[in-house]
């Protein structure tokens, strides 16, 4: 019985809150974006995907979607 969330957020908000989120799909993780968009300051969210292979994970490091 472990974690079964595959994409992990941290964001920052404009008012200085942090986001710490989890979520199974992409679908689910782009509504949360779109519905949070005007609280976050796009260039310090980050997005970890769990189930990507090591590999590409150094190739994509910079932005996931």
């Amino acid at each position: 019985m472990g974690n079964t969330c595959r994409y992990v957020v941290n964001a920052v908000g404009k008012c200085g809150e942090t986001y710490y989120t989890q979520f199974n799909d992409k679908k689910e993780l782009k509504n949360w974006i779109t519905d949070h968009q005007e609280k976050l300051i796009m260039n310090e969210l980050k997005i970890v995907d769990k189930e990507i292979h090591p590999l590409l994970k150094w190739f994509n490091s910079k932005k996931m979607m």
